[in-house]
């Protein structure tokens, strides 16, 4: 692709590095861009800005969040007792969107993944093991896609909370294997979540 100039071609440059945008996609949002007035281009610098440096993730489950806790977490409502683990943000959006769930969250920041050189170390299982530890956990449900990643870290998990008196219980496969959370509609999302099974009995069926 062929630019006729440098600070256009540093732009889409930038702008493809972004997951699913490809050069041309880039090409088209800059171009975009170009033609909006000053003050709009300059409201999305700024936004971007203070995202990155003023976001917080919460101390207690790692959710994105523009506070210490999250609204989430310090919801008295919320039943304490039953934590959901997910992959990531997208996740816990997800679930929230179905009304179907009144427990709180674990935000992993990711599932292992050897082939892409992440391994337990590199998520937050650590504090998820030490919430359980405090003795207020009784529930917890894996929430991760029906992926080998997948299902690979829920078993880590599993290992690790053997000895624990915490229940363990997984979304009904109601997702289909290999889907992504994220994908699912919030109906099939939503009786995944009230419909899940001990874990144990989800590796029989696999």
């Amino acid at each position: 692709m062929e630019f006729s100039s440098k600070l256009l071609e540093n732009a889409v440059y930038e702008m493809s590095q972004l997951p699913g945008i490809g050069k041309r996609t880039a090409l088209r949002l800059v171009l975009h861009l170009l033609k909006q007035p000053e003050e709009r281009t300059e409201h999305l610098t700024h936004a971007l800005s203070k995202l990155k440096n003023e976001v917080n993730f919460c101390r207690s489950c790692h959710n994105i969040s523009d506070t210490e806790i999250c609204e989430i977490c310090a919801n008295p409502k919320r039943d304490e007792t039953l934590v959901c683990v997910v992959e990531d943000i997208r996740d816990v959006m997800a679930i929230e969107n179905t009304s179907q769930y009144n427990g709180l969250y674990h935000v992993l920041g990711g599932k292992i993944s050897p082939m892409e050189g992440v391994g337990p170390q590199d998520l937050n299982i650590v504090s998820l093991i030490n919430k359980v530890k405090e003795g207020k956990v009784k529930e917890l449900i894996f929430a991760l896609s029906s992926t080998m990643e997948g299902d690979t870290t829920n078993f880590y998990i599993y290992r690790q909370l053997e000895g624990m008196e915490v229940t363990t219980s997984t979304i009904a496969r109601g997702i289909s294997v290999g889907d992504e959370l994220e994908y699912a509609d919030e109906v099939t999302l939503g009786r995944s979540i009230l419909n899940r099974v001990p874990f144990e009995n989800s590796m029989k069926a696999n």
